[in-house]
Order: structure tokens, then C-alpha cells, then sequence
């Protein structure tokens, strides 16, 4: 092959180039930390980085979610505190005007009390987080919830949960609908539920009420009648006698049937009944505006107040159980919350350690190969000037 003079230098000048280049790549690569600035420093390690990336951004946002749903649980929490503490006073004076020492003013006095207490609740009922939604709206957060209309109150609001998402699939509500906490509430003891019938002339009272067997419960209607003061029989919708038995009018007694039974006290009186039938739901609100009705009205100690009110406290308790079912699922979410963030926490840090390890430069290798380059474009450099005065006619001279 012929060697040109020429050909020779221009070799020693794309030499010394490379060797500029070289060295302009490590001096880059300190300036910024990273071993990849451009892909195609490394494409496999440069696709990895960007993969990382995407993951740590992901992990971000999940936390900035979790930091989000946790604020907007914990009001949902204080709130519903707030509604523990009215429906724990609302028993509190129920109980009191279920005293027998009550006098129809007293009782009068505790249900203004009530009404009060009432509207205070249908405002905790209404409240709004920071951002000026209503918490207990579903996903209709733009309006207030919970109307009072002549009927009573009504929940205009939807079935909705907003949710978040706190991981990889991961997905977790930040609210409940008032519905499932005010309104759709079970009456009676959750199974069934005790009426009094209206006329009885007795002094008969049901009381406490209590599945023994669920598998023997029908769900069906039944009817407890007195066929004489010391005697009774129980019947379904169909006038079958499913059970009868004899009743103390001192000592009171239990009546049982189908898994079922009803604690009754009092004297009754021939023909008086009581209705045994499935639960149904009522709002809270509903059952505060029985209870404050039945203090309110003349005679608010007789026998038919006292079932009406027995018959109430146990819907009242029904509202305290399901609030309580309800701050419990809010902290179950608050706990997966957390859980998750402790686990992002470390993913997060996995991630960085894993894009560290593919980006971030090795500033020890870095010096060295600094050294080097530099030496390697002085002797490029040596080199041609010591090349570009070489030529035939020096030799020649």
C-alpha cells in the first residue's frame, strides 16, 4: 500500500481528534456525575435508566397519593368521632327519659336538648374537607349531602368512593357515602325487629331481642299473642302456631321461637300482641326524631312510649354500630396506607440504588481513564509534530 505524507499526517490529526473526544467524554462525565449522558454512551445501561426513572416517578406519585388519602381519612375519622360523641349523648339522654322518675316536662327539656343535638348533627352530617368537598357526598362532592325536607332528611348525594392508588394495583377508597352511615341503617337488632301493637291495654314492654340459632330464622313475620294475661301463643303471617307458653306477669319472661327471642316485662292484658318481623332501615336521623316525638307527646311514660322508645334505642344502637363498622374500615384503610408507604419507601429506594449503579459515574475509574486519556493525546500529539516535517526531499537533504 502506498504511504502518502499526506495520508500520514491526516491520520496523526483524526488521531489527536479521537483522543480530544475521548477526553471531552471523562471530563463530561465528572462535570455531570453520570457515566450516561446520551444514549448512545450506552444504549442497553441508557434504556435501563430511563426504565428506573419511570419507576421511581410512578413510586412518587403513589406516595404524594398515600400522603393525600391519609389527610382526607383522618378528617373522615375526626368527623366521625364527632358523631360518636352527639349519638353517645343522644343514649345518654335517652336513657334518662326512659326513667320512670321523668316527668313529661323533664322530658320535654331533654328533647329540646335533642333537637339540638339533631342539628348539630345533621351539620357534622354536611362537613367538607379542606379543598371545600363535602366528605360524605360519594362523588357528588360539589353539593351538601344531607337535605331536611317536611318528610325528614334525605341524601342526595351518590354510592360512590373516591378511590386512590397507593401501589401497583393497589387501589384504596378515601370516603364513604353518608348513605351507608346515616341512612341505610338496620333497625331492631339487625335481624328482626319488635313491635308493640297499637291498643294494647296492657302493661306489657318487649325488651332486649336476640338471635339464639340463625339457621332457624326464616326471615319470615310472626306475631306474639296473649290469650290470656298469663298465656301465649305465637303465629306466622299464615296463622300457623309455630310456639305458645305460659307467661309470668310478676317476673316477666322470654318468649323463643325459630332461633329467635324477645324479652317481655309487665302485666298484658288479654289480646295484646307484638310483631316480630325481618329488619328494615332507618336514618339516625329518623330514629332521633322518634325518640324526640315520643318525649314530647302526653304520657311519655306509659306503656306504649316505653315500647316506642325501647324500640328506638335499639335503632340508636344500630347508628352507633354502624358508625363504629365505619371508623373501623377507615382505619383498616389508613393501616394498608401506611403499610403500602413503608413498602414504597423501600422500593423507592431500590430503585435509586439500581439507577445509581447504572448511570451514576465511578469518579475513581473516571481518574484513571482521565490520566490516561490525557497521555494518550499528548503522545498523539508528540507524535505528529514529530511526523509532519518527515518527507522524501529531508531525507534526500
Amino acid at each position: 500500500m502506498r504511504v502518502s505524507t499526506s495520508w500520514m499526517q491526516q491520520q496523526s490529526v483524526n488521531t489527536m481528534m479521537e483522543r480530544q473526544g475521548d477526553l471531552s467524554d471523562i471530563q463530561t462525565q465528572m462535570g455531570t456525575g453520570k457515566r450516561i449522558n446520551q444514549p448512545s454512551d450506552d444504549p442497553v445501561g441508557a434504556a435501563r435508566a430511563v426504565e428506573l426513572t419511570h419507576l421511581d416517578a410512578d413510586t412518587a406519585q403513589y406516595q404524594r397519593n398515600i400522603t393525600s388519602a391519609n389527610a382526607r381519612l383522618g378528617l373522615e375519622d375526626q368527623t366521625l368521632s364527632s358523631v360518636s360523641n352527639v349519638l353517645d349523648r343522644i343514649r345518654t339522654l335517652t336513657l334518662e327519659g326512659m326513667n320512670g322518675t321523668q316527668a313529661d316536662e323533664s322530658r320535654s327539656d331533654i328533647a329540646a336538648e335533642m333537637v339540638q343535638l339533631r342539628s348539630q348533627l345533621m351539620g357534622i352530617a354536611n362537613s367538607k374537607d379542606s379543598q371545600g368537598d363535602y366528605i360524605f357526598a360519594g362523588n357528588r362532592t360539589g353539593a351538601a349531602p344531607f337535605v331536611s325536607q317536611a318528610g325528614g332528611v334525605s341524601y342526595v348525594g351518590d354510592e360512590g368512593q373516591r378511590m386512590v392508588a397507593a401501589g401497583p394495583g393497589l387501589q384504596v377508597a378515601t370516603g364513604d357515602p353518608g348513605s351507608t352511615i346515616f341512612m341505610d341503617v338496620p333497625t331492631g337488632n339487625g335481624t328482626f325487629v319488635v313491635d308493640a301493637t297499637a291498643g294494647n291495654t296492657g302493661t306489657a314492654v318487649a325488651g332486649a331481642t336476640s338471635v339464639t340459632d340463625a339457621s332457624a330464622w326464616d326471615g319470615g313475620t310472626y306475631q306474639i299473642s296473649f290469650t290470656a294475661p298469663d298465656a301465649y301463643e305465637v303465629r306466622d303471617s299464615g296463622g300457623t302456631l309455630v310456639a305458645s307458653g305460659a307467661y309470668d306477669t310478676q317476673k316477666g319472661g322470654m318468649v323463643a321461637f325459630n332461633g329467635v327471642q324477645v324479652a317481655l316485662s309487665g302485666a298484658p292484658a288479654t289480646g295484646d300482641s307484638f310483631t316480630v318481623a325481618p329488619s328494615s332501615t332507618q336514618s339516625v336521623f329518623a330514629t332521633m326524631d322518634a325518640i324526640i316525638a315520643s318525649f314530647t307527646q302526653t304520657n311519655s311514660g306509659g306503656t306504649d312510649a316505653q315500647n316506642a322508645l325501647n324500640g328506638q334505642l335499639a335503632n340508636l344502637d344500630q347508628s352507633i354500630g354502624s358508625l363504629t363498622r365505619a371508623r373501623a374500615a377507615v382505619g383498616a384503610r389508613m393501616n394498608a396506607l401506611d403499610q403500602q408507604q413503608a413498602l414504597n419507601d423501600d422500593l423507592t429506594l431500590q430503585y435509586k440504588t439500581a439507577l445509581s449503579d447504572v448511570q451514576d459515574l465511578n469518579y475513581y475509574d473516571a481518574v484513571s481513564k482521565l490520566s490516561l486519556q490525557s497521555s494518550a493525546l499528548q503522545a498523539a500529539q508528540q507524535t505528529f509534530s514529530k511526523l509532519q516535517n518527515l518527507s522524501l526531499f529531508n531525507y534526500i537533504k
